[in-house]
């Protein structure tokens, strides 16, 4: 069983966020979680019995929050704030970012700043660990008074109303949690907006998108290099005394990355000599550690926002040790959405160069003696002609996909929230423009092996070598052409599995 991920005081780590998302580690709150939420909970009690009206706690919400709300209107109060929020259209996202914002809403409800009962909080864990996923959809998100139609779907569901993925079916919720033993909570005060009223979804699909693109840019590493043997290109531009020159960090990763991998090739070996008569490799080979340094750097400054937002307790209002239940706006997701923007530049960047070198190993004129496309028969058979249109399908798509969601802003709410992050949007896109790298370096993959088998006798190095033959127990070697999709496919298989770093086993 994978290890218990606790909720306390200490800040999660990105890792534990995947590990619940993806693996479904079961969650727990600390002892000390539950004696901090229950003493936060009776500032809310004192205040919810007080004549003074407590934005959150005896008032309306958004622009409706002059109304002061009286005792017996609100249990009401809160379910008529989830049934109108849990407002979403459009497709379900998929479960793995429903249980991401389901646990970092929770980690802040066991900050203590939230107000929530314990019980509300352990319904949620519990919740999570039955495996129950509530539907979300697509659209709802303004990415400003939180993922606030997403969350309310995860609170709709607590609530025993909406529908649910449980056990691979679509079911009601009140059906999934009778059958797992569990009771429908009845909100009390406060607690609608605290389930509300946060970042996570954003959040939760940076932290997997953060997670996917690392392990996709040590694969780009290694198609690349893949690409540079089958070219004929040389290693010596990734050597170390080039590369602290310019001391960018990422850039001298991919670049010793690259070097290894193309050690003890008899490909490379073999035109190291005087006869060589080139002085250049193109820049797509040789400026490969540049483009994927500078997208490891980007990732790196986006790892550390995600990591600040994991140790934030975002809710409005907050209830403050000493009893204040304060206002803020730490619910907007603007330091998110940014970021998330970002590596959609720099995604659409490494994909294009890998469709750069693709493209240069199918043109005869460049390619130092392949056959055209690497056809088994150049005229009768296309090779993996129209596979490198496919590449420059998605690459064009990464491009639109680049452009920031976050610079545009629409009002809400009576002009209340009259600006707005778009963050949930700049997460949805950035989680498509993860897909779309995995086919364009899967393509690489395929046309890099295919390159070095005609190759032969000369033998790759032992690193590509071994991701050559991973990728030939899936695909068969050059022959008469054969149905490409379905191979394309299992190469992507292999790259967003982590079976290709796997089988390079490289240590850099």
């Amino acid at each position: 069983m994978p290890e218990t991920v606790l909720l306390g005081s200490e800040p999660l780590r990105a890792e534990q966020v995947v590990a619940v998302a993806r693996g479904h580690a079961p969650v727990a709150l600390t002892e000390a979680a539950e004696k901090n939420l229950a003493a936060t909970r009776q500032h809310i009690e004192d205040l919810a019995h007080a004549a003074t009206p407590t934005y959150g706690v005896s008032t309306g919400f958004g622009a409706l929050a002059t109304r002061h709300i009286p005792p017996e209107k609100r249990t009401e109060l809160q379910r008529s704030l989830i049934r109108s929020h849990a407002a979403g259209a459009g497709p379900a996202v998929e479960p793995e970012v429903v249980r991401a914002l389901m646990l970092l809403r929770l980690r802040t409800l066991a900050s203590g700043y939230t107000g929530v009962r314990p019980g509300t909080a352990n319904a949620l864990a519990a919740m999570l660990n039955a495996g129950i996923t509530p539907v979300v959809h697509e659209y709802g998100s303004l990415g400003c008074s939180g993922d606030l139609a997403p969350l309310a779907a995860v609170a709709l569901a607590l609530m025993g109303e909406g529908e649910v993925d449980f056990n691979g079916q679509r079911v009601p919720a009140a059906e999934a949690l009778k059958q797992s033993g569990l009771e429908p909570v009845v909100l009390a005060e406060k607690e609608g907006l605290a389930l509300t009223n946060g970042t996570d979804g954003m959040l939760g699909m940076l932290l997997l998108a953060a997670a996917d693109f690392a392990r996709l840019l040590d694969v780009a590493d290694i198609t690349a290099a893949m690409s540079v043997e089958a070219l004929l290109g040389t290693d010596r531009a990734f050597a170390a005394d080039l590369q602290t020159l310019r001391p960018h960090p990422g850039q001298a990763r991919s670049a010793a990355r690259m070097f290894a991998a193309l050690a003890g090739s008899k490909i490379v070996e073999s035109h190291r000599g005087p006869d060589c008569n080139r002085v250049q490799d193109a820049y797509s080979l040789r400026c490969s550690p540049q483009v994927h340094g500078g997208a490891r750097d980007s990732l790196t400054h986006a790892e550390l926002v995600g990591g600040r937002e994991l140790a934030s307790a975002v809710d409005n209002p907050v209830v403050l040790a000493d009893g204040r239940v304060e206002s803020n706006g730490n619910f907007h997701g603007a330091p998110v959405a940014y970021v998330l923007d970002f590596l959609a530049i720099p995604l659409a960047d490494v994909a294009s160069i890998a469709e750069r070198r693709t493209d240069r190993m199918l043109d005869k004129t460049r390619s130092h003696g392949l056959p055209p496309f690497l056809a088994y028969d150049p005229g009768v058979d296309s090779g993996h002609m129209i596979a490198q249109y496919t590449q420059a399908a998605v690459v064009s798509e990464l491009k639109r996909l680049a452009v920031p969601a976050s610079v545009d802003s629409i009002p809400s709410s009576a002009m209340q929230e009259d600006h707005v992050s778009m963050g949930w949007s700049a997460a949805r896109k950035l989680r498509k423009a993860v897909d779309g790298l995995t086919t364009v370096l899967a393509i690489e993959l395929l046309t890099a092996a295919r390159a070095l088998d005609f190759r032969a006798p000369l033998e790759p190095s032992p690193v590509t070598a071994r991701v050559r033959d991973l990728l030939r127990t899936k695909v068969e070697g050059p022959g008469p052409d054969r149905h490409l999709a379905p191979e394309i496919a299992a190469a992507e298989a292999l790259v967003a599995s982590g079976a290709v770093l796997a089988a390079a086993k490289l240590e850099v």
